[in-house]
């Protein structure tokens, strides 16, 4: 794209982000071969970060947000796109990781998925990416629900087109809580409707303060919060309504499993925290409220529950899938510690974690391409004959147990001043013993795929093709090199934090 083409378009990048995997996705299920579809994929994939760095650069650039209005119809009576710091930043988390899984895509999904469903599978990745950005570049309720149920719809494909029996009865559980989910949250914008008769979130902030001056109001504003703290909860599969999180990531296909893992619950965590803090949080003083002590109490749960799971699984990919479950605890812990230093941690884990588990999963689906399984008895010794793959995901697994020098560690290291910060030092002491349990699931894979001695399926495994392997090593550089430079992740989440505590009563 030129550079005067580029200028025109810029004032539309907000819509941008959303149409153009919108029609990428409508063009692709008019191609029948899976590497035409794969090529279309990946070229919609690779405009979409630079896209979302641009809206970063410029709203750090102006500390201003940008609004789009659809239409030209102002909010509250039209729909707008609000891309500020926090918004940006996670736009920009969800379309690097889309893309870079793109070139791992094409031989994954053409050994999982037979060819006549992989047009389709693409079509649906790009649906489901879609609906990811929408939740998150949408100033509207409303409009994040549908983006919600478009991502939702779109993920129950992805997990049915695994090729195990049990992928469709995993995409059929998760159909049921992500549809319980989606239904809480929109009574809960229902309700907030009735109160405030608006659909904006800026503009149901500023109106929610007068309407709960009056106790009826109160109680309906006090019945929604509860409403979307559960069904948001759902989706973002805070413990124990994770139930579902487990079967979809072993079964899907490896690739999907690994989009979903870097980004689907980031967008749910991205629609919490704008909810809890833009729209209530400036009406009602959520301290006198028992949300933050239930969020706690639940985050712990997950941050040792979830890991000791982890620790007895013999399948590595529910494994990461429990894994999955402690680090959203680490990230919602942060949230209902709501101080400068604990947000920043949750925000930087948000990039983190979706950087290193997604280099986690990938290696396991590289594995499953070469032996078509991930079940520790027959990755035994795999170390020995794919040491490239295993390399990255050791660096990745140390990266999840928060070693100094890794990217995870400077998610905790910032939770941990969170903590103190707040006077709860007994959660400093939580946060690593629960980070030592990672040590342990994470070491018994190291010592499976490294120590033992190679199965059947490990002695004839080859190592991955470059194809896989440049996007794999790509994520695992990331994992060491966010560990030293925090620019990209820490300084625009101390920023969006700035912002997001400075509006909270």
């Amino acid at each position: 794209m030129s550079s005067s083409s580029w200028g025109t378009a810029e004032p539309h990048l907000p819509i941008l982000l959303v149409i153009v995997p919108l029609f990428g996705a409508l063009l692709v299920t008019f191609l029948r071969r899976g590497i035409l579809a794969w090529a279309l994929t990946l070229a919609v994939t690779f405009v979409l970060p630079l896209i979302a760095i641009t809206l970063l650069a410029k709203v750090l650039q102006t500390g201003q947000p940008i609004i789009y209005e659809i239409g030209n119809w102002p909010a509250p009576i039209g729909i707008v796109y609000k891309v500020d710091q926090l918004s940006a930043y996670v736009l920009c988390v969800i379309s690097v990781i889309g893309a870079v899984i793109m070139p791992f895509a094409r031989r994954s999904i053409g050994a999982e998925i037979q060819e006549s469903a992989q047009s389709w599978y693409y079509a649906v990745y790009l649906l489901c990416l879609t609906g990811l950005l929408g939740i998150v570049i949408t100033g509207d309720a409303f409009n994040a629900f549908v983006f919600l149920e478009i991502s939702s719809l779109a993920t129950y494909v992805l997990i049915a087109l695994g090729r195990h029996r049990r992928a469709l009865l995993s995409a059929y559980q998760y159909l049921i809580m992500g549809t319980i989910g989606a239904t809480l949250y929109i009574i809960g914008v229902g309700l907030l409707y009735v109160v405030t008769g608006t659909l904006n979130f800026d503009d149901m902030a500023t109106r929610l303060g007068p309407a709960i001056a009056d106790p009826g109001y109160r109680n309906a504003v006090l019945t929604a919060l509860g409403f979307i703290f559960v069904g948001v909860s759902l989706k973002l599969a805070l413990f124990p309504m994770h139930v579902w999180l487990p079967n979809a990531y072993a079964y899907a296909p490896s690739v999907a499993t690994a989009f979903l893992a870097g980004t689907a619950t980031k967008a749910a965590i991205y629609l919490f925290i704008r909810v809890i803090f833009s729209v209530f949080g400036i009406a009602l003083a959520i301290d006198s409220l028992p949300i933050p002590l239930v969020l706690i109490v639940l985050s712990i749960a997950a941050m040792f529950l979830a890991s000791f799971s982890a620790v007895f699984e013999e399948d590595a990919k529910r494994m990461l899938a429990y894994s999955s479950i402690a680090q959203v605890g680490y990230i919602m812990l942060g949230v209902a510690l709501a101080n400068q230093a604990s947000l920043t941690g949750s925000l930087a884990h948000i990039a983190n974690h979706a950087v290193m588990k997604t280099a986690l999963f990938l290696a396991l689906g590289a594995v499953f391409y070469r032996i078509g399984s991930v079940m520790y008895a027959d990755m035994a010794g795999i170390g020995r004959t794919m040491p490239l793959t295993m390399g990255a995901f050791a660096v990745a697994g140390i990266g999840l147990m928060g070693t100094p020098g890794t990217a995870g560690f400077i998610s905790k290291w910032y939770l941990g001043l969170g903590a103190i910060d707040a006077g709860h030092y007994s959660i400093v002491f939580m946060i690593v013993a629960s980070s030592l349990i990672s040590v342990i699931y994470i070491g018994r894979i190291t010592e499976v795929v490294w120590f033992r001695a190679p199965s059947e399926s490990a002695k004839t495994a080859k190592e991955a093709p470059l194809s896989m392997l440049i996007p794999l090593w790509l994520l695992a550089g990331a994992t060491v090199y966010l560990g030293f430079d925090t620019q990209a992740t820490v300084d625009v989440s101390a920023k969006a934090a700035e912002v997001l505590l400075g509006g909270i009563r």
